[in-house]
């Protein structure tokens, strides 16, 4: 079977299940399917660096729009049929993080499923709260969805508050050596990846506990950035 007669059956497939069980486009509301075509369109990536005080993220959208409303259905929705549509945009970003690697530190290709220790991709782990709500971690699973992994590296050392609606010294506070690193990381290259960034802070603080167990990190990497009205 081609592949256009696949995306054909499945498409089929997907205007059948909707008829019966109708659903709303998790970018728009319209009753369609789990995201319609337009809001697909909107998740395209355009990936862009974003500068977080001496950090460069590479981020694949901007948190706004059809992006906004799918990316926080997915998170805090239990939209997790919209995972497909953001895993690509997720990988689109740390291709760029990995591109920006100076080549003497890049190692082997950190996209593809077999990469090697030289560089490991790092996410920022829940807090016990969000994953008694969520039941699982978003990132992981867009990774898992983009066929890549992560590398446990992080943990939670203190539960902090909920970023939404802090300020950027209320959230560089909140997350103040709020992450520690669960084994030595000496010698270890990280691309650290996040879903979004606003101040960074969240970012800035995993960088910190990584260097502080030896690690490096190489490249910062999120689905979408909130972007800033003012410049700090």
């Amino acid at each position: 079977m081609n592949r256009q007669l696949r995306d054909r059956l499945a498409a089929a497939s997907r205007d059948a299940w909707a008829t019966v069980l109708p659903t709303e486009c998790s970018g728009c509301g319209v009753v369609d399917r789990a995201l319609c075509a337009e809001c697909r369109r909107a998740l395209v990536p355009s990936v862009h660096p974003v500068v977080r005080d001496d950090a460069v993220i590479w981020a694949a959208l901007t948190y706004e729009g059809a992006a906004r409303h799918a990316i926080a259905a997915y998170k805090d929705g239990g939209r997790t049929d919209a995972a497909a549509a953001l895993a690509g945009p997720l990988r689109a970003a740390i291709v760029a993080a990995l591109a920006a690697v100076p080549a003497g530190r890049r190692g082997r290709d950190a996209t593809r499923c077999d990469a090697g220790p030289e560089i490991q991709l790092v996410t920022i782990p829940s807090s016990r709260r969000a994953w008694r709500v969520r039941g699982y971690h978003p990132v992981d699973a867009l990774l898992h969805r983009a066929g890549l992994h992560s590398f446990p590296a992080l943990a939670q050392r203190t539960e902090a508050l909920d970023q939404v609606g802090l300020g950027r010294a209320a959230r560089a506070a909140n997350k103040s050596n709020s992450l520690v690193a669960r084994r030595p990381l000496d010698g270890v290259l990280v691309i650290l990846v996040d879903d979004i960034v606003t101040t960074g802070a969240t970012l800035l603080e995993a960088r910190r506990a990584v260097s502080a167990a030896g690690g490096a990190v190489v490249g910062l990497a999120t689905l979408a950035e909130t972007r800033r009205l003012l410049s700090p």
